[in-house]
């Protein structure tokens, strides 16, 4: 019976592991894309100081962390 009870933490903590990994993933997907339209509005409107690809940079850095802090609570609950 113990030997089950370790079976599924292992499990359990192999899971966790796992939706961290992808969180870090989805971080970077979010900030690139922001950055990316950012970079397109930028040439679009003809600026020369990439003003519109720093705001969605921090807009994406931003979006992310409270991806990352949402998912993490729900993590946290389910424990």
């Amino acid at each position: 019976m113990d030997k089950n009870k370790d079976s599924k933490d292992k499990g359990s903590q192999l899971r966790k592991f796992a939706i961290l990994t992808g969180i870090a993933f989805q971080m970077g997907a979010t900030i690139f894309l922001f950055a990316y339209i950012g970079e397109k509005l930028d040439a679009y409107y003809g600026f020369q100081e990439k003003w519109l690809t720093i705001i969605f940079v921090l807009l994406g850095v931003a979006s992310s962390l409270y991806l990352v802090i949402k998912q993490l609570n729900k993590i946290n609950r389910s424990n």
